[in-house]
């Protein structure tokens, strides 16, 4: 189970760029949450998805040489939903309704998300660098979080000042 959990089912084992197929895979899920119970819900699912892609984490790699295999991509579900948050929460807090699709937050979101995971800057890589399960979990949702501000930052320069 920690397996598929860890590679959710087993897109982290598709051999070209596994991180960011499980980054895409993580939007249609992201959506899928809010839609049914918007900001609430999605921040709820992305906490139980960090604890939960730590055990599996924490399993599949116990013992292993390599602490952080490619194939674990439970941790860019975690990251690109922490991402995702601030349009949801935008959303939610707007009052928009939930079947509601923004795309270009949503494509900033996983864009800015796989930039700063990729790139691994300050905080990030200080967590990526974490020999731990508890450094790959958290490298992604440190880069989740600079996706998070920056998307906000476009979002109120278009919304606010382009307005």
């Amino acid at each position: 189970m920690s397996k598929m959990i860890a590679t959710l089912f087993g897109i982290g084992r598709i051999p070209f760029a596994p991180g960011t197929w499980g980054s895409l895979a993580a939007i249609p899920l992201a959506y899928g949450i809010h839609y049914l119970g918007g900001f609430p819900a999605l921040l709820g699912a992305t906490v139980a998805v960090y604890f939960v892609g730590l055990w599996a984490t924490t399993e599949m790699t116990r013992g292993a040489e390599n602490h952080d295999p490619s194939e674990i991509v439970i941790d860019e579900v975690a990251g690109q939903w922490t991402a995702l948050l601030a349009v949801s929460g935008g959303l939610w807090f707007a009052g928009v309704p939930g079947h509601i699709f923004p795309w270009p937050g949503w494509v900033s979101a996983f864009l800015l998300f796989r930039l700063f995971d990729i790139w691994k800057p300050w905080l990030v890589g200080w967590a990526d660098r974490k020999s731990t399960p508890t450094g790959v979990m958290l490298d992604d949702v440190i880069a989740g979080i600079f996706a998070a501000l920056i998307t906000m930052v476009f979002a109120g320069v278009y919304h606010g000042l382009l307005a």
